[in-house]
């Protein structure tokens, strides 16, 4: 926590970005709710006028707190779900209990009134469940939900032979969410993210690098994107030693992969450069080790034969492979990330 930016340091950043042209602020983490001044983020976001969405696992927060972020203007609620048993929940979060709380927190949550998300990672021990996902959802008056299959950065890289899906399971999934959009039309809005290495197309990540959105670490570094430091070569400045906009227009992690001057000629020459922008700059680092290569999930990448058999690979294990936690179970750790 010492070396997390302060309240104040925080609040100039939110209206550094809403100057910028930022509309909405999204509370993420680790858990944003363990910070003491969240409140007075909210405030300070309200006043930059800032649509404000926390995204949350549920712990830390209480009816009391909830009505307090209410009061300082808080706009919408986004809560996690890794699973629709108590059992596979907690075994995925680490934290037994997990689950029931969640439960309780969003009966808070819509108590207060708060527009609600849900959000469920989806792997090969969840995909099953989507149907149940989504009757949660209408439970606890979701107006939205996000089931988004794993993508495999971060911690969920160490576990793809204990969360990657089949290809099977993948098709199915889009099945039932295609079909569910259909049924659940003007009352639920799904939001679908399929598997990565089953697909043939590569996603348009954040929206084209440097192009819509930034994310401020916790520390106040500012990056395009959530994984970007699993790139070495970035450098990447901080909000408290320049400004928002400078950070924007001229940080050099921001430049490095906007336009097509990085593209290998495979992208530059494809007619859905200016759809998909290359792809993941991170799966291609974390799949290739370069992270300039053609996103491996695209068909025409000379990398996407060998991502398919790798996924096929992982896929064939069986649900009983360990799970490697960030820290010791129990403690709010989370196998997927």
């Amino acid at each position: 926590m010492d070396q997390e930016l302060d309240t104040a340091t925080w609040a100039r950043a939110f209206q550094e970005a809403s100057d910028l042209g930022v509309l909405q602020l999204h509370l993420s983490g680790g858990e944003p709710a363990t910070r003491r001044d969240l409140v007075d983020l909210i405030r300070a976001a309200r006043d930059a006028e800032l649509y404000t969405n926390l995204i949350t696992s549920g712990i830390g927060l209480t009816e009391k707190r909830l009505a307090e972020l209410d009061e300082a203007g808080l706009d919408h609620v986004q809560l996690s779900l890794q699973g629709t048993t108590p059992e596979l929940a907690d075994e995925i979060g680490g934290y037994k209990g997990g689950f029931q709380r969640k439960m309780q927190v969003a009966k808070w949550i819509g108590d207060v009134g708060f527009p609600i998300t849900l959000n469920v990672v989806l792997h090969r021990r969840n995909l099953h469940q989507i149907p149940r996902a989504l009757e949660i959802a209408q439970e606890i008056g979701a107006r939205r939900i996000e089931i988004a299959t794993v993508q495999f950065h971060g911690w969920a890289l160490s576990n793809r032979d204990a969360l990657m899906p089949t290809r099977e399971q993948a098709q199915d999934a889009i099945k039932i969410v295609n079909r569910a959009r259909k049924e659940l039309k003007g009352r639920l809005v799904i939001d679908f993210v399929p598997a990565d290495y089953h697909d043939q197309l590569p996603k348009r990540c954040m929206g084209g690098w440097g192009t819509t959105g930034l994310n401020i670490a916790p520390d106040g570094q500012v990056l395009p994107c959530h994984a970007a430091q699993t790139i070495p070569h970035l450098k990447f400045d901080n909000v408290r030693d320049r400004s928002l906009p400078d950070i924007w227009y001229n940080g050099s992690a921001f430049n490095a992969y906007r336009g097509d001057h990085w593209m290998s000629d495979t992208c530059k020459s494809c007619d859905r450069k200016e759809i998909d922008f290359g792809g993941c700059r991170c799966q291609a680092m974390a799949l290739t080790g370069d992270p300039n290569a053609t996103d491996p999930v695209c068909a025409k990448s000379p990398h996407h034969i060998a991502v398919k058999e790798q996924a096929y690979a992982h896929a064939a294990h069986g649900d009983d492979v360990p799970l490697t936690y960030r820290q010791a179970p129990g403690k709010l750790a989370d196998a997927a990330e």
